[in-house]
């Protein structure tokens, strides 16, 4: 399928929306939806503040985790002055996973024991899950668990395509909440629509999929994320199907399409056998989307 095809078929798995249904659609219904949207983007109408804050050690921490020079005394330390952080890098120290011969005494060994792609694990899944969870709203529970293992797979993916393009943990992070918005856009759509979101035209799908870019611009402004990973984000909520200029939005472009096709291929909604390798607007070369393809294969396994 063609990546406008993956991004559709996306945004219907996410909103509870499978099938297509054009030939149902109410084009004045429609359009009344899409108005309200829009005015949400519009002046900042969109109460960020409605969105959880993101703790103000993350970007402090990401910092810390890109210097070779930092030592786990020192990353305890940043732990530290978050004690629910704390919590969450001792309960994962304590699973079987990382259970070892002699208990993890102290938060320096639990940060040792985990190492940098571990604790970026930790950390970010402490943050961002319960962000991506939190913003489908209260009825929203399955869109944010979707939400989240698409921007799992992202992230991944991102990470694996950085490599002498740009930094790979702002890479990684720019993946976690590349969709972030699209869980406040269901949001009011399940408040406005009580009885679900009807049957919806192609048009409509797009038009949400572009307020819901805005608003994860707006969303890491308020989350005070880096200059590169916020410009990133809002050249891809402006440049539509245009061609990408910033290293970063051509691998979040190519890793948001390959984490669609995985995930809707773990759901059986595209063929498992197939991928996603042509994506002429971020411009990489078919047999690296192919590589980074399986590698979430292996990562992120279809039972």
């Amino acid at each position: 399928m063609s990546g406008d095809q993956l991004e559709e078929c996306f945004h219907r798995f996410i909103l509870n929306q499978l099938v297509d249904a054009a030939a149902a659609a109410n084009p004045t219904r429609e359009q009344l939806m899409l108005q309200r949207l829009r005015e949400l983007c519009e002046a900042g109408r969109f109460d960020v503040r409605s969105l959880p804050r993101m703790p103000t050690v993350l970007p402090q921490l990401m910092r810390a985790m890109k210097s070779d020079n930092l030592n786990g005394a020192q990353l305890a330390n940043l732990i530290r002055r978050d004690p629910v952080l704390v919590g969450e890098v001792m309960r994962v120290t304590g699973s079987v996973t990382y259970r070892t011969a002699h208990p993890v005494g102290s938060l320096q060994h639990a940060v040792v024991l985990l190492g940098q792609i571990g604790l970026r694990h930790v950390v970010t899944s402490y943050v961002m899950k319960p962000i991506l969870m939190a913003s489908a709203g209260a009825n929203g529970q399955a869109i944010g668990q979707r939400l989240w293992d698409h921007a799992e797979r992202c992230a991944h993916a991102a990470t694996f395509l950085s490599k002498g393009q740009c930094d790979p943990f702002e890479a990684y992070l720019a993946g976690l909440v590349g969709y972030c918005g699209l869980g406040a856009v269901a949001r009011v759509l399940d408040k406005d629509l009580a009885g679900g979101l009807p049957a919806c035209s192609s048009g409509f799908i797009a038009g949400c999929a572009a307020v819901a870019a805005q608003l994860t611009v707006q969303a890491a402004q308020h989350w005070e994320l880096s200059p590169s990973v916020v410009d990133a984000l809002t050249e891809h909520a402006t440049a539509g199907h245009g061609a990408l200029a910033l290293p970063m939005s051509r691998v979040l472009h190519a890793a948001q399409r390959l984490a669609m096709y995985q995930l809707l291929a773990e759901q059986g909604l595209v063929d498992a056998h197939g991928g996603y390798t042509n994506d002429p607007v971020a411009q990489f070369p078919p047999q690296l989307l192919a590589r980074c393809s399986q590698d979430l294969q292996k990562s992120f396994p279809v039972h």
